[in-house]
């Protein structure tokens, strides 16, 4: 069962593409994974307008189509779109739930909205390690530029250090020095007595 929703979650993701700097997904292919035709969903939406700001699904213009070969046109007579695509972002596909209430438009909506949390999840992860390997990348530039002056004061920290070790040598010979101590026969001494004493 996981590696078929590995499978749904590539093919879903394959649907996803950027337009103006979004994640969006075309309605002809919204419509296909819903079962219903392109016309149909557009009408939905149509129909509730109002749920759908701009940033949620915004009509795609020729020169983007044309740039983006994410619809092919075709510039034969009687061959190209009468009414260009609607891009739908991850809120756009999220509110489509609303408008399509089909158990398949619910059980598809949370394959998508799962793919986009993948997506991202995925964009973070290797956002994170790019900037992690170049801040690695700028410590060992620095490491290699300043390998003569890192060796110098690897060298003047071992002079001091020498220096220092002597000097804890110097005062632990002295501290272990001990003057013999003097008995004061005038004091008791402690212990048991013997017949001796």
């Amino acid at each position: 069962m996981e590696n078929g929703n590995v499978l749904e979650t590539a093919a879903i993701e394959s649907l996803i593409y950027e337009v103006r700097g979004q994640k969006v997904m075309m309605d002809r292919d919204l419509a296909k994974l819903y079962g219903v035709e392109t016309k149909v969903l557009n009408q939905a939406v149509k129909r509730n307008i109002k749920r759908f700001p701009e940033d949620f699904m915004f009509q795609m213009t020729y020169e983007e189509c044309l740039r983006s070969q994410i619809v092919t046109l075709n510039t034969k007579q009687g061959h190209h779109l009468k009414y260009m695509p609607h891009a739908f972002t991850e809120q756009g596909v999220a509110m489509l739930s609303s408008v399509l209430k089909s158990e398949t438009a619910i059980e598809i909506n949370i394959r998508i909205m799962r793919t986009f949390v993948a997506i991202r999840n995925h964009l973070t992860t290797t956002q994170k390690l790019s900037s992690e390997l170049e801040a690695i990348k700028v410590k060992l530039e620095l490491l290699e530029r300043n390998d003569e002056d890192n060796l110098e004061a690897i060298n003047d920290l071992s002079e001091d250090m020498r220096q220092e070790i002597d000097t804890i040598y110097q005062a632990i010979a002295a501290l272990s020095v001990k003057e013999p101590v003097k008995s004061d026969p005038s004091r008791n001494k402690i212990g048991f007595k013997t017949s001796a004493d």
